[in-house]
């Protein structure tokens, strides 16, 4: 699905493997769910687990996932450590 498809304040899987980010924006790989909070435009607002702020673009392909997963990703990665 589409992140503009998607309802606000939701938790997404990002599954496009041409991501479109604005030029000063970056997302880590090791990241792949996000925090949707709403479009603005063409771009996104969203938060990855580390509260970074994302800008994916509205056409990326996502999934819906859960809030757990979202907080898993952040704690495996500190497990990892």
């Amino acid at each position: 699905m589409k992140l503009y498809d998607v309802p606000r304040k939701s938790y997404v899987k990002i599954i496009d493997d041409n991501i479109k980010l604005p030029v000063d924006n970056f997302l880590k790989k090791e990241y792949s769910i996000v925090f949707f909070d709403h479009l603005d435009g063409m771009y996104s607002y969203c938060n990855d687990v580390e509260n970074n702020i994302i800008h994916l673009a509205a056409w990326t392909e996502v999934e819906i996932t859960s809030e757990t997963e979202f907080k898993y990703q952040g704690e495996s990665k500190l497990l990892k450590k």
